[in-house]
């Protein structure tokens, strides 16, 4: 192969694995901003890719699968939600747990359980796709990766432009002004949690029945803790956010793609330069003056 031939795999590669990192990434930003550090992003990617490798087996339709991932992610998000904005349960914990017991289920029901892989179909727009380098990566894709072409817009007007995001942003930044100007602060913060669910759902559903068919022990290897550190490299705005899960599906790419051409790299080295990435980024990009005021701190009415 050649070197354009090469880069042209790698970033190939690095598209498709951005995918799910960015789904889950969008969702992230939105609580985060609300002032929830969602630990169990992961639990929710993980949980996801499993339900819909489960249901996509059961009904045939892939499409039905990752549909069922959404509310899966969901589902993990609204357990997290409940737990550490009604029940007052720290939101650490709480993550850390829910990332621990759906890691141990998914695991325990892959050895007992027997699943026929499905893929959403596959996207592929004639003459465009034969453009050089860009075309395989914009133009021969699976359906859902058009999908993030709504989502990422969506997100920025819900947070930037629509009243729901304004009062997302003053229960991040001022709970206790936010709930004397009569904004629900524990419910907005529920309320990004779901979103957060919902779209770390699409982005665990979109790798098992989009980007692999099939579903694998511990599939997600910790990509939802690679989303909240896009989050914080991209210093609590979207476009940067997005820029940091290029990087990071770039990186995770160069793991896989390398030893494919040939490339001799310690495999272990590979494996963990994604993680080691994400720490550099956050220590050398992270900026605390965008970070939300009362990100991770817990609202309770009444206090100061």
């Amino acid at each position: 192969m050649s070197a354009a031939d090469n880069i042209a795999t790698i970033l190939s590669s690095g598209a498709r694995l951005t995918v799910p990192l960015a789904f889950a990434a969008c969702g992230e930003y939105v609580a985060q901003r609300a002032g929830t550090l969602n630990i169990s992003v992961e639990a929710m990617m993980l949980g996801a890719a499993f339900g819909s490798i489960a249901v996509a087996s059961a009904t045939g339709s892939a499409t039905i699968g990752l549909v069922a991932g959404a509310f899966v992610g969901m589902s993990v998000a609204f357990v997290h939600a409940n737990l550490s904005h009604r029940a007052q349960i720290n939101t650490f914990v709480v993550g850390l747990v829910l990332n621990a017991l759906v890691l141990g289920l998914t695991s325990y029901l892959i050895t007992v359980s027997s699943f026929t892989g499905h893929q959403v179909w596959l996207v592929d727009i004639p003459v465009l796709r034969d453009i050089p380098v860009i075309g395989p990566l914009l133009f021969t894709q699976r359906w859902p990766v058009y999908l993030l072409l709504a989502v990422i817009p969506l997100t920025w007007w819900l947070v930037e432009r629509s009243r729901w995001g304004l009062e997302i942003r003053a229960v991040g930044e001022n709970p206790q002004s936010a709930d004397v100007s009569g904004i629900q602060v524990n419910r907005r913060r529920r309320q990004a949690l779901l979103w957060a669910g919902l779209l770390a759902g699409l982005g665990g559903a979109y790798l098992a029945v989009g980007e692999v068919g099939s579903f694998n022990q511990n599939m997600t290897a910790g990509r939802g803790y690679l989303v909240i550190a896009a989050v914080i490299f991209g210093a609590w705005r979207l476009r940067r956010t997005l820029i940091g899960c290029v990087v990071f599906g770039l990186a995770d790419a160069s793991r896989l793609a390398l030893p494919a051409l040939g490339i001799t790299v310690n495999s272990q080295l590979l494996i963990a330069a994604p993680y080691v990435l994400a720490l550099l980024a956050m220590l050398f990009f992270a900026t605390k003056d965008h970070e939300p005021r009362a990100l991770a701190q817990p609202f309770n009415r009444g206090t100061v």
